[in-house]
Order: structure tokens, then sequence, then C-alpha cells
């Protein structure tokens, strides 16, 4: 029999990376050893994989010997250093941050919507989009296949995990919880909460708790953020569509975990309500929650923890037979990064 590859996690502490430790072991067993790396100061901890306790290697390059398969769950500057040495010596990279993601020698893959992209890889580094990307694109890639994707409109309401290291965002939304309770005065005079909150707003560009924000990433000189940015360019790497029409704009919300967006799609030709409900019911992925009139549809709150895409709101544009306006919902940790990295991994084992 051939020995089951080796599986290297890289990031294990990180946020991302303790839902893949709670994957690998609620998934079937395709892995021989599983090293989990991280940072140096990270190294000799404890982690618990498939049911028993992993010591952290730290990151280098004796950890990447003789590793079949690595997942970076890392930052980009940790990711464009390392994950081409681990490439150089033998491994197939699926990395999830935005190192690699517009190199055209390296995939950019959404199982459910792309698998075949993962099998040619020249440079062994496959790529897995923005967590805000993945929210969105499995259902309107199935839309899609059908109808014939020719215009996007995306609002994008990106949970705290999502921001800097997640762990630092998420931490950032609790403190400021924690000091806004009780404070029945705040949100009723300009700028009271921010004035609250105080200077310190951690990765965010002003006071998350009681607020909103219409802004993540950083500047570019269109007046777009490199969020927005992203996620036109992921969406038109994935579908094979490089001229589609994208606007997105992207606005950080007090969601702990669970990215959203309102979605407005235009395609080629008309699209019938019934048909369109068939395709996203049947979709890999996808769970169709639409029954608004008896409160039924998806929310951050509700579909945290799980898997798929959730879809509800969907209706045909009311001056528009040939748009759809929906509303979806992901786990940005799970779907969002760890799970569509795993799948990636899963679907590449075969190939091993």
């Amino acid at each position: 029999m051939t020995p089951k590859p080796t599986l290297a996690v890289v990031g294990a502490t990180g946020a991302v990376g303790s839902v893949m430790l709670q994957m690998l072991t609620q998934h079937a067993d395709v892995w021989g050893d599983i090293r989990l790396l991280a940072s140096p100061r990270s190294a000799g901890r404890k982690a618990a994989v498939r049911g028993e306790e992993c010591e952290i290697l730290p990151l280098d390059e004796e950890a990447l010997e003789g590793v079949d398969l690595a997942l970076f769950l890392v930052p980009e500057t940790v990711a464009a250093r390392w994950a081409p040495i681990a490439a150089a010596k033998g491994a197939v990279v699926v990395d999830t941050s935005a190192a690699f993601r517009a190199d055209p020698d390296v995939p950019l893959v959404v199982p459910e919507t792309n698998a075949h992209s993962a099998r040619l890889r020249p440079r062994g580094i496959v790529a897995s989009p923005g967590s805000t990307t993945l929210a969105l694109v499995v259902a309107v890639g199935a839309l899609h296949a059908e109808f014939g994707l020719t215009e996007l409109v995306v609002t994008a309401q990106q949970a705290a995990s999502g921001a800097g290291a997640g762990q630092a965002g998420v931490k950032t939304l609790r403190d400021q919880l924690r000091l806004l309770a009780g404070r029945d005065d705040l949100g009723t005079h300009p700028g009271d909460v921010r004035r609250a909150v105080g200077e310190d707003t951690g990765p965010f560009p002003g006071p998350l708790a009681l607020n909103v924000l219409p802004w993540s990433g950083t500047a570019r000189a269109d007046g777009a953020s490199s969020e927005e940015e992203q996620v036109r360019d992921e969406t038109r790497r994935i579908l094979g569509l490089p001229a589609l029409r994208v606007a997105a704009t992207c606005v950080r919300v007090p969601v702990v975990t669970g990215h959203s967006a309102t979605v407005h799609a235009r395609f080629e030709r008309p699209v019938p309500l019934d048909r369109a409900h068939e395709i996203l019911a049947t979709a890999p992925g996808v769970v169709l929650y639409d029954d608004p009139a008896e409160g039924d549809f998806p929310t951050p709150a509700d579909v945290v923890g799980t898997d798929p895409t959730w879809v509800g709101r969907v209706r045909r544009s009311m001056d528009d037979e040939r748009a759809l306006d929906f509303f979806v919902c992901a786990d940005n940790l799970r779907k969002g990064a760890a799970l569509n990295a795993l799948q990636i991994a899963e679907s590449v084992v075969t190939y091993l």
C-alpha cells in the first residue's frame, strides 16, 4: 500500500489554524503524519488533532523536510517567504493568504466551482481566495453556470474575526463591548461612542461596537480599498470572467464571526425565480434558507460554526428581469478560510 501523505499545518496556533485542527479531526483520515508548525514563540506548546496531543514545531526548513502537502494559514509576509521553500522541497502548498492570489502561475481555487484548476500548478502552490469572496462565490458560481453572469454588485458585511490576525479583531470588539456595556446614554450624540472607546481601536479605523465601518483594507488610487479590489479580481479569476463588471463595498460590522453580503447579480438572459431557487437548493456547498414571511433567512449569528454558504432573500430584481437580488452568509473562519483550504488539499491528495 502507498503510505499516506505527510501534512504540515503552518500557522496551527492561529484563529484559522485552530479551526483547521478541528476539521482534520472531523474529516476522513487521509493523512499520515501531521506536523503542526508555528512561529518560534509558539514552539513547544501542545495542540490536539485526531485525538492526540501534538507538539508545535517552529517553522523552519528542517520541519518542512519530507512534507507532501503544506497548508499555510499565516499572514501574507510569512507565506511569501516560506511557501516557495516548502514547494521547492517537494510539497504541494495550499495558501490562504493574499501572497499568491494574483500570480498567473498559481491557481485560485474554490472546489465547488473550479476544482480542476488545482491540477495545474507550475509553482507547486494553490491559492485559496479571501474570506469575503468565499462567502459569495459558491452561490454566484452556481447561478453563473446556468444563466451566464454579466455584472455583480456586492455589499459585504465583514465580521471582526476577518480583521488583522483574526484574534486581534475579535479581542478589540469584545473589549469595546465590555467597555460600553450598561452605558444607556451612548449612541445618541455625535461622536459619543468614539469618545467612550478612546484612541485604541485595534485593527479597525474607528470604534466597531455599536457601529459599522465602511472601510477595510488599504487605500487604492481610485478610492476603492484593497478588500474591494480583491473581491472583484478574485471573482473574475475563479469564474473565468476577466472582464466581469464588479462593484464591491466592504463594511466592517460588530459581528464576531460570519461574513455576509447583499448581492445584485445580472445575467445574460431572464432568470426564472423558481429555477434560481432550484439551482441554489441543489448546489454543492450551498444551503437555501429562504422564507422571509416566516422569518427564515440566514444571519451570521445562526450560521457561525457551520460549513456551507447560506443563501436567503432570493428575489428577482424589481426593475430587471435578468437580475437577482439575494443575501449570503458564511463562517469566515471555516468556508472562508480553513474549510476551503482543506477541501483543496483533499482534492489534491488524490494525485500525490
